[in-house]
């Protein structure tokens, strides 16, 4: 009996799994279309302003990893970051898989996660370099260029690190009462 009530739930475990690859796969989608745009308009200094004295896009190519860090890595550094981002991909995604259907943020957070890593890595894996095009800044103050996938990385590890936070605290609530 209990066998045939696994059974019943196991499609329905998948489907919701479905419906956050979907929409890491929307996410993914955005920003390829968002880079093969910038490298189109942008790539011969096309600069555009969105929001004056905030929000600017101007293409770049980032041979490094996160804030263009590691520029200088060459054919070892490409292959070592796209290896990386793809055992990135499988970690994330086996935590994906192994974390219960209720958990929302955490998948939520895993799809985020996923669409930014394949994102980037398709850009490394065809290109060499990932294409970056958002710059946001303040004054004089400018955050590192970036893209779509790097904005779905950063939301992701921040869902996960809010996660974290509440689970611990509800660690420490359950042990007081």
């Amino acid at each position: 009996m209990k066998e045939i009530q696994l059974r019943e739930r196991t499609p329905l475990r998948l489907g919701w799994r479905a419906g956050y690859l979907l929409a890491a796969f929307g996410i993914y989608m955005i920003d390829q279309l968002t880079k093969a745009w910038a490298a189109r308009a942008l790539r011969f200094g096309d600069d555009r302003t969105l929001i004056k004295g905030f929000l600017d896009l101007i293409y770049t190519e980032n041979r490094g990893i996160a804030f263009g860090q590691l520029q200088e890595g060459g054919s070892f550094g490409r292959w070592f970051f796209v290896i990386l981002a793809a055992l990135a991909t499988l970690a994330v995604l086996y935590y994906f898989l192994r974390t219960p259907r209720n958990d929302d943020r955490v998948l939520g957070a895993c799809a985020f996660l996923l669409a930014g890593i394949t994102g980037n890595l398709t850009d490394r894996v065809r290109l060499g370099y990932v294409i970056d095009f958002i710059v946001a800044h303040a004054g004089s103050y400018h955050w590192p260029t970036f893209n779509i996938a790097d904005a779905s990385i950063c939301l992701g590890a921040f869902l996960l690190a809010w996660d974290l936070v509440l689970e611990s605290r509800r660690q420490k609530a359950s042990v007081i009462n």
